[in-house]
């Protein structure tokens, strides 16, 4: 493809480098709107300098792309209410022998869940768990964030549905979610292991707390003034990540103010239900649990402390009350739960008469019925991802089947929804085959091509680190954008096999490559994000501790992995 006429190259360059700003530095001074702002300025841009028609912007959004990321999406919102990600964190904390073992077990656990549930998702719901754990015992926080982080991005090259650069691939390469899996898994699983060596001897002296430092739990990092409770470590819940400024990748900011009250609502109900679990016999019995909340950009701060009353039967027969105090620096609320007596309208006499605990027996079961609905409904659409079948169509019916076994309103569930992302994919792809217009792309690629063939190790070599260091300058999904097609033709010159071998090295490559800067990846900014704004356990991760551990973990880490892919 030959370069275009001179002005649509300088005004189509002109787009796309504003693009690139805002997606790269979505707080750019001069115009601090976001990344999804800054891709549909690009696409607008593109159409206005005559660029590309309307038509033509048009026809490159691919819904397919977007009909699989929304589906994920809403998947990964049920499973988050059936607590799944709770168990997750369970797995994590469950007989932990140790740093080095909790190490293993965060590069383990937020591998398998990114592969499976996007890495994005994953950095959101276990940073600030991971965060309150190393705290409890008394254990230095870089070393599990960074494991944290590099291990979802390696996790999430595994499967098509890991990470958006996966989902463009696999939907314009054709490779179906089983050659995915088998061309990909082996590298990162070696990538994970290596990755853990890594973080071993990078903090082996960190790690080597004595024990007894370690019974102690945060009681030194928090202050003998913050108690958590255990059951809060395992039931903590999220909001899924959406795109936004770098100053506030956790997504939740627009939910600042409600979100934190909604949460409260959530606890206390876990906390109503565990109290009336329990019998308590004397009249001094009081559980104090103090849960940390999220600091939002108001400054808004607030401690919940719930006090269970032991069991005062005076002559009415009145049983535990549990007094929550909310406060904050604009309010402060108490409130009084119901006697467990009235709240179960008079368990003793229902008992009687023969219904004693049958409401309660069935709420239960339809929760459990409803949560393996849940898990099957999941399960069904991985078995036909494997199968071959249309992956977009697979993820869109498994998240209707879940809308309409939720037998509720579907708004506040599809609230949850990252239409950022989805609007941020529009304007990408509009910008992107603008710029692909320009010729500039192709005449770049020119020059590359002859020495990055995949047939040499050499080539092989070359179009790695091309892929590198692009991914880094101008975000993977950008890098895959651009150079998928260029690379899969050169690659079927070679053969039709090879064609397929370099969709999955881009793939590799490309995600991977996340891990090198702590703005490689939005997952990188996530943990980092969550981490700084965690109340009572907060840590900074900064560029060049990230820095000094991604170099060399990436490069390490993507030269076997493409030993693995590059044999396949």
């Amino acid at each position: 493809m030959a370069l275009a006429s001179t002005e649509k190259v300088v005004l189509g360059c002109i787009a796309f480098g504003i693009f690139w700003v805002l997606a790269v530095f979505p707080s750019v001074p001069f115009m601090p709107v976001g990344r999804t702002a800054g891709s549909l300025l690009g696409a607008m841009l593109m159409v206005l300098f005559r660029v590309m028609s309307p038509e033509d912007a048009y026809k490159a959004i691919d819904l397919p792309i977007l009909g699989l990321l929304f589906g994920t999406m809403v998947v990964s919102i049920f499973l988050e209410r059936a607590d799944m990600f709770k168990y997750l964190g369970s797995a994590l904390a469950w007989r932990s022998r140790g740093s080095k073992d909790l190490l293993f077990r965060v590069c383990l656990v937020s591998a398998v869940a990114s592969a499976l549930f996007t890495n994005d998702t994953c950095c959101v719901v276990l940073t600030e768990f991971i965060l309150k754990l190393a705290r409890q015992n008394n254990l230095p926080p870089q070393p599990f964030l960074l494991a944290l982080a590099s291990s979802s991005n390696i996790g999430s090259a595994a499967t098509p549905i890991g990470n958006p650069q996966n989902l463009v691939i696999a939907v314009q390469s054709g490779i179906t979610f089983g050659q995915f899996l088998i061309g990909v898994f082996p590298a990162m699983i070696v990538g994970i292991i290596a990755n853990t060596c890594i973080l071993l001897c990078y903090f082996w002296k960190y790690l080597s707390v004595p024990e007894k430092d370690q019974e102690r739990g945060g009681a030194a990092a928090g202050g003998a003034e913050v108690v958590v409770a255990d059951d809060e470590v395992t039931s903590h819940r999220f909001t899924p990540a959406r795109m936004s400024h770098a100053s506030s990748v956790n997504g939740v900011d627009a939910d600042c103010i409600s979100e934190p009250i909604r949460r409260t609502e959530s606890l206390n109900r876990a906390d109503t239900l565990s109290m009336r679990s329990r019998s308590y016999n004397s009249e001094g019995d009081i559980q104090v649990a103090i849960r940390s909340m999220r600091a939002s950009s108001m400054s808004q701060e607030m401690v919940e402390v719930s006090t269970v009353v032991g069991d005062r039967r005076d002559g009415d027969g009145v049983g535990p009350r549990k007094i929550t105090r909310t406060t904050s620096h604009q309010r402060s609320v108490i409130i009084e739960d119901a006697p467990e007596a009235d709240a179960n309208g008079d368990a003793g006499e229902k008992s009687k008469d023969g219904g004693g605990g049958g409401e309660g027996k069935e709420k239960r079961w339809k929760v459990l019925v409803w949560k393996s609905a849940v898990y099957l409904t999941t399960l069904g659409m991985l078995v036909a991802l494997l199968m071959g079948l249309n992956m977009s169509w697979s993820a869109i019916t498994a998240a209707l089947v879940l809308l309409a076994l939720d037998f509720t309103d579907a708004q506040a569930c599809l609230e949850k929804v990252s239409y950022s992302l989805l609007i941020f994919f529009c304007g990408m792809f509009i910008t992107v085959d603008g710029f692909n217009r320009t010729g500039i792309p192709n005449a770049l690629w020119e020059l590359v091509e002859p020495h990055s063939r995949i047939d040499s190790a050499k080539g092989t070599a070359l179009l790695a680190v091309v892929i590198l260091v692009l991914s880094n300058v101008a975000s993977n999904v950008p890098t895959v954008l651009l150079l998928g097609s260029r690379v899969a033709a050169s690659a079927a010159a070679i053969s039709p096999a090879s064609e397929k071998k370099a969709w999955l090295i881009l793939a590799w490559v490309s995600t991977v490559a996340g891990n090198l800067t702590l703005l490689g990846s939005a997952a990188n900014l996530i943990v980092c994000e969550q981490a700084r704004r965690a109340q009572f356990f907060g840590y900074n991760l900064t560029f060049w501790s990230h820095l000094r551990f991604g170099v060399p973990s990436t490069i390490i880490v993507i030269a076997i992995g493409l030993l693995i892919v590059a044999s396949y």
